[in-house]
């Protein structure tokens, strides 16, 4: 009697070249455990499926849809795209590119307009992933002649028929996101993967801010590093708050103030260490230390300012 065929997990896993990938969301994104520990779960999954079809076990293909839910600047747009390495390197999809796309780019203004634009989208992502940011802003209930439900109706036809060569990743706030499900069943039951991504506390968005320094080749002085803890501290109370994005737009203004402070020195030698330390004075110049939020809304389009 012929032994049973088996197969080694360690060494699909491996083969395929995923920790090398979730490697990389460590190192890309602080914190964020729940969300990396679920990724790790559906990768996990997909070796599985892959392990079972080459021993002869079929079965119906995982739905790979999925839901990102949390607000603006934490992490959703670099998790789809590992997770679209990840789907590429086990050959779920041919491609593994992401294509991210908004209301805009999928519904149209009038009669015979959406379709078009919904389905050059779906051609562009094909063979990879289509991120749908704020996506409940497809559906909008109150306006009859809009045409948002048409672009709903084709995105569902596609997610189905070609659920072997594209996956689809709706994202925004969680509580719109719930409404936007719960007004179209078919939508909700073709998306199996829901993934909320919590806020930051205040420590991982220092350590963050710490990272974008490095990889600029910056530092914080010692007081800059108590001056902007403060910051965070104060930002995290202001309205629009949008995490690391926040975090970043923060970095980017002390840049600037750091290097108009320099320029008032011409005429003195700056050494390396001068031209790469940010000091407090760059953080507590901030309007965020007179209780103003400065820079646009993150939840609003860019041609919508704050005001």
């Amino acid at each position: 009697m012929e032994p049973e065929p088996t197969i080694d997990l360690q060494q699909a896993y491996d083969g395929a070249g995923i920790q090398a990938v979730l490697d990389q969301l460590d190192q890309e994104l602080i914190g964020l455990q729940p969300v990396k520990a679920r990724i790790r779960e559906i990768a996990a999954l997909l070796v599985v499926d892959k392990a079972r079809a080459s021993l002869g076990l079929q079965t119906t293909p995982p739905s790979l849809h999925m839901s990102f839910t949390g607000r603006p600047g934490t992490g959703k747009t670099t998790v789809a795209e590992r997770m679209s390495m990840i789907l590429h390197r086990l050959g779920y999809v041919r491609k593994g590119h992401v294509v991210t796309a908004t209301r805009d780019d999928l519904v149209g203004q009038y009669i015979g307009h959406t379709a078009p634009k919904t389905r050059e989208m779906l051609k562009k992502a094909m063979g990879g992933v289509l991120f749908i940011d704020e996506a409940y802003y497809l559906y909008r209930p109150e306006n009859e002649r809009d045409y948002g439900a048409e672009a709903i109706e084709i995105l569902l036809q596609v997610m189905e028929t070609n659920r072997d060569d594209l996956v689809v990743i709706f994202a925004g706030y969680k509580d719109r996101m719930d409404v936007f499900y719960q007004s179209n069943p078919g939508l909700s039951s073709r998306v199996a993967n829901h993934i909320d991504f919590p806020d930051y506390s205040a420590e991982e968005l220092l350590a963050i801010a710490r990272l974008i320094l490095a990889s600029e080749h910056y530092r914080f002085s010692d007081e800059a590093t108590v001056a902007f803890a403060e910051y965070i501290r104060r930002r995290m109370q202001l309205p629009f708050f949008a995490n690391a994005r926040s975090i970043r737009n923060a970095i980017d203004r002390a840049r600037m103030r750091q290097a108009g402070r320099l320029f008032r020195r011409i005429g003195q030698a700056l050494s390396r260490f001068d031209l790469m330390t940010i000091e407090a004075e760059d953080i507590t110049a901030s309007r965020v230390f007179a209780g103003e939020v400065e820079g646009l809304d993150p939840s609003l389009p860019l041609s919508d300012p704050q005001g």
